[in-house]
């Protein structure tokens, strides 16, 4: 599993979580014997990662289910923006995957094979404030749709509505119906999961908010309600906040598990599987008190193992395209970039007229790959004119960066230190060079250093020793989103200029 396996070949036990990468939100269903989790991916796109399982622990990505937006805004980053929490689903033959644009509305994209290709998004509802949509087929073909809302965009956050909705998924057959609203016992109520079990209709939600809140199910005999409720999952003793949004699968041989996640501030939502089973028609997730278990930090595993990779630790980008987990700051382009023995990236005037990395569309990241990594990059700088440079960064609210830049007399390594000052999705950034140092060729091997204590940067020179760099820089999360390396070419003076050639991208413990 990239740097971190959960549960190395030969063990009898995983570890959560599973995944220490940024898979916020996860929705996830099973097909025969194969899992397949779905994502958020807000302002990152191509967008809604797909990912493929046959033992509940290791995964691998096999599509993307939202190529691109159809919103002029996303040209451009819109940070915390984009597609929100996913739903999963198989019926008919076919995968429906259920995506929230919270300023948008309830979009829905389908494919008969769930590696693609998946069609263009169909709105459902145009609007704002609409979030985690769920579909639902009851037993007589009926279908409905149950969401939440954004107190961001609507000022609600408490409450679940249930929609009628078209069989074939085409359209909303009415405007919703409230099914549960009690602020007093369940604030911020959100991530409704629609399922039904021996003649009982339950809804899995969280509650209480990413930070500290707690896994609620309702459960009712009629899809309207009324629903009774009860806390099935908390952080009690463990050091597991949260435990937040997530989705309930079973095995073939009648298992039940939960996965949720877990907000880790900049290493994002990590993702936990829980052990579930059923008293008294009521799901007891984790371990512990029965009704209101805590999350395990080690368990037996579900299934044989199988093993994948979620994403190699070396790209050398052998093309014809990207490889997952790329994902860019906004609408992608072909113009941007080549991929063919090496990825090109064009430096490019930025749209919004300052060539800040928070501004950016074409910048070029990934989630990372476990609490603590080293990114190394080699790059070739072929510059047209003073003001171009490349180089490697950690994204968030604050974020830095290390560049091969060109200046009037000639090539530099660079320093550079950005904040956050305004966290809207267009919002506003500052950046400050902290450090420069001439450089003798359009070559350089860079390397960051994600650590508890923060970020390091760092070179290799001719004999191939590595030569740190002063200082470390803060790491901080972006807007739902975890610090995420990135690649980037610029010029700072907003020009057109030349084109850098990132030869490959290393990801070592």
């Amino acid at each position: 599993m990239g740097l971190y396996d959960c549960a190395p070949p030969g063990s009898a036990e995983y570890e959560n979580p599973i995944l220490r990468m940024d898979l916020s939100d996860p929705d996830v269903i099973r097909v025969g014997e194969d899992y397949y989790l779905v994502a958020s991916s807000f302002t990152y796109l191509p967008g809604v990662p797909l990912l493929h399982s046959r033992d509940l622990l290791h995964w691998r990505q096999i599509a993307w289910c939202v190529p691109s937006l159809p919103f002029a805004r996303y040209a451009l980053p819109a940070h915390g923006a984009g597609t929100w929490a996913p739903a999963i689903r198989y019926h008919d033959g076919r995968f429906y995957v259920f995506v929230p644009l919270p300023d948008e509305g309830i979009f829905v994209t389908t494919a008969d094979d769930p590696a693609g290709p998946w069609g263009p998004l169909r709105c459902l509802w145009a609007g704002k404030g609409w979030i985690d949509p769920c579909p639902f087929w009851d037993e007589d073909g009926s279908a409905y749709l149950v969401h939440a809302f954004a107190r961001s965009r609507c000022g609600i956050q408490h409450r679940l509505d249930l929609c009628r909705m078209a069989p074939d998924a085409s359209r909303l057959l009415d405007g919703g119906t409230a099914v549960y609203c009690y602020p007093e016992k369940h604030p911020t109520l959100e991530g409704p999961k629609l399922y039904k079990r021996a003649g009982w209709y339950y809804i899995f939600a969280p509650a209480g908010g990413v930070g500290t809140g707690w896994q609620t199910v309702l459960r009712a005999r009629s899809l309207w309600g009324p629903y009774e409720d009860r806390v099935v999952l908390r952080q009690g003793g463990t050091a597991v906040n949260g435990p937040h949004q997530g989705a309930w699968v079973d095995t073939p041989d009648g298992r039940d598990w939960f996965f949720h996640f877990q907000d880790r501030g900049i290493y994002g939502r990590v993702l936990h599987l829980q052990p579930m089973a059923w008293q008294d028609g009521w799901p007891v997730m984790g371990q512990g008190p029965v009704g209101a278990g805590e999350p395990v930090a080690r368990w037996p595993v579900p299934l044989p193992l199988q093993g994948a990779d979620f994403a190699p630790e070396e790209d050398d980008f052998p093309g014809p395209g990207l490889d997952f987990p790329w994902q860019w700051q906004g609408n992608p382009q072909a113009a941007w970039y080549q991929v063919a023995r090496g990825l090109r990236l064009d430096i490019l005037p930025c749209p919004r007229g300052e060539s800040l990395l928070w501004y950016l569309p074409n910048v070029l990241s990934q989630m990372g790959r476990d609490w603590c990594y080293t990114m190394e990059v080699p790059v070739t700088l072929a510059a047209e004119g003073p003001g171009d440079e490349a180089g490697i960064a950690l994204l968030g609210h604050q974020y830095s960066a290390l560049s091969l830049h060109r200046g009037a007399a000639g090539y530099e390594l660079r320093l550079y230190r950005g904040t956050v000052t305004e966290r809207t999705p267009e919002g506003r950034a500052e950046e400050t060079l902290t450090f420069s140092a001439p450089w003798p060729r359009d070559t350089a091997t860079l390397r960051l250093h994600m650590a508890e204590g923060g970020v390091t940067y760092g070179y290799l020179d001719a004999d191939g020793a590595e030569r740190p760099l002063p200082g470390t820089f803060p790491a901080a999360p972006s807007a739902w989103s975890a610090a995420r390396p990135a690649l980037f070419a610029r010029n700072l003076y907003n020009n057109p200029g030349g084109h850098v050639l990132f030869h490959r991208v290393t990801f070592t413990k």
